[in-house]
């Protein structure tokens, strides 16, 4: 019985966008594998596109996967066997490979312009053929190289692509078959052609580079990582599966042991096309800074193309790592829905305990202008009043019920965080009553108010005399909804006697006194 192989897996971004939905899919399928078959997850950044590629994005790659908790065991910053992990600090290996395939006639250097690739382009379009390399640089001879070098013409590596079929077995969708014939001599390198030297291709004297100023491409770059690294499992999106081939085949001429390949699902938006930007946000970025949780996030990702079975919704790293199998993972494509996104996260928040809950929604009323850090705590910026952990809890936890995403914490909070809260006085009248009426229900409540003891300012305590007066009024909204406003300046909140058991006893008796004012002006 063969010896079963480690499994090795890599999540391999480029850093040269913002760290997306679908790139986080991939991360965490990769993640979830490794661990589940005690594996090793490696983070390797391909970032040889020099142009496009930034530190920024790379830090907000390695920022989102800790948020997710996808702790990786081999990457760029933690170092590893298989060091370097960033793409363009392994130019030495990209150059000593692609020398054995030049030497080896299995590659060349082709110098047709942009120009004559769309005129070969359209005369395969015209006669019906799919667009490939025509293989024209194939056999040039020496002087026609040289002639092209004087020219000052540019020029890329191609891979000698055999005409012949090329299949594999894919993990999640079975046997995938290529007719090679259809593809052509594909680039994996650009090249600078500098100082001439005399290597071998296909036999013959070719007149090249002593240093060749090599920029890799894609499907050259990653099968000599994946080679290196030693990368056992190749779990990535649907939009490479005709990349593979072209790998199998970089493989195969370099003598390189082959990966197994599992290509997930593409994720759709709610009109079924391909996820982008006009469905809303896709950076994880984003849907953080929106006050999104991270065990929300883990579990809309998890079953994108994925379900354990059963009816379970909401499941821990830990349980999603115990119930991972790549056979159930689907293979059509997974429509990301954000309004489930807001309906499971909305559960995360109200399963928080208070110290959580005030840990995750400050930083938002410190954003939102409400609150400042001081002395080691936070004072309210309009007031100047420094806030106790326990008032600041009591106040979340009043919202934590109506909440779906953590930025909402600021609008739902902010009469909170004014001296008194700013209304039109024609919103304190209930229904069908008038100025008096209702400045004489308030005064009836402020005299409630006045009875209760500091100390004993409770829900239970302003209950049970408000709603003794409301009963003499023969109407709870003559004496709840002025109550509501007074305090909130708003027509919908919570219950306004739980406010007022937060605000206290005398921020409750001045906001009352200034709406009796209000109704007396």
């Amino acid at each position: 019985m063969p010896e079963q192989k480690q499994v090795r897996v890599r999540f391999a971004p480029s850093p040269t966008g913002s760290f997306h939905i679908g790139n986080a899919r991939t991360a965490l399928f990769n993640y979830l594998f490794a661990r589940h078959e005690d594996g090793t997850f490696v983070l390797r950044i391909e970032d040889t596109d020099a142009e496009r590629s930034s530190g920024e994005f790379e830090a907000e790659i390695l920022a989102g996967l800790t948020w997710l908790g996808l702790h990786w065991d081999e990457g760029p910053d933690s170092g590893g066997p298989y060091a370097p992990y960033r793409q363009s600090e392994r130019r030495t290996s990209y150059e000593e490979y692609a020398r054995r395939l030049l030497a080896k006639g299995q590659a060349y250097f082709c110098y047709c312009t942009e120009e004559e690739l769309e005129a070969q382009k359209q005369d395969l379009a015209s006669r019906g053929e799919s667009p490939r390399y025509s293989g024209r640089c194939r056999n040039l001879t020496e002087a026609e190289r040289a002639k092209f070098q004087r020219e000052g013409r540019s020029a890329v590596l191609r891979f000698q692509v055999p005409e012949r079929e090329v299949s594999f077995k894919d993990l999640i969708r079975g046997k995938i078959s290529f007719d090679m014939a259809l593809v052509g001599d594909f680039s994996i390198a650009k090249v600078a052609l500098n100082r001439p030297t005399a290597l071998q291709s296909g036999g013959q004297a070719t007149r090249a580079t002593e240093s060749l100023e090599f920029s890799p491409l894609y499907n050259f770059s990653v099968v000599v990582d994946d080679f290196e690294m030693r990368i056992s499992h190749v779990i990535r999106g649907e939009d490479h599966i005709s990349n593979t081939p072209k790998q199998l085949l970089l493989q195969e001429a370099l003598g390189f042991s082959c990966p197994e390949y599992a290509h997930l699902p593409l994720i759709l938006g709610p009109d079924r096309s391909k996820l982008s930007s006009r469905h809303g946000a896709t950076s994880l970025k984003a849907y953080r800074e929106d006050g999104f949780l991270a065990g929300a996030m883990l579990n809309i990702l998890a079953f994108l193309g994925w379900n354990p079975g059963g009816t379970r919704e909401m499941l821990s790293l830990e349980e999603l790592i115990k119930e991972f199998s790549l056979a159930r993972v689907h293979k059509a494509g997974a429509v990301f829905n954000a309004n489930r996104l807001e309906w499971l996260n909305a559960q995360y928040l109200r399963a928080l305990a208070p110290e959580a809950l005030l840990e995750c929604a400050v930083p938002f009323l410190v954003s939102a202008g409400l609150l400042q850090p001081a002395d080691g705590g936070y004072r309210i910026v309009k007031t100047g009043e420094q806030m106790s952990d326990s008032y600041l809890q009591a106040v979340l936890r009043l919202e934590q019920g109506r909440m779906k995403k953590l930025s909402e914490i600021a609008a739902l909070t902010e009469f909170f965080f004014v001296d008194v809260p700013d209304y039109d006085a024609n919103l304190l009248p209930w229904k069908g009553r008038g100025k008096e009426d209702t400045r004489e229900a308030l005064e009836a409540v402020g005299a409630v108010i006045e009875a209760v003891p500091a100390e004993d300012f409770t829900v239970g305590r302003l209950s049970e005399g408000l709603l003794a007066v409301a009963a003499e009024r023969g109407d709870r909204g003559i004496v709840l909804w002025p109550l509501r406003v007074a305090l909130t300046g708003r027509e919908a909140s919570p219950d306004p006697i739980e406010i007022a058991a937060i605000l206290g006893k005398d921020k409750t008796a001045k906001r009352l006194q200034a709406a009796i004012t209000k109704l007396r002006d």
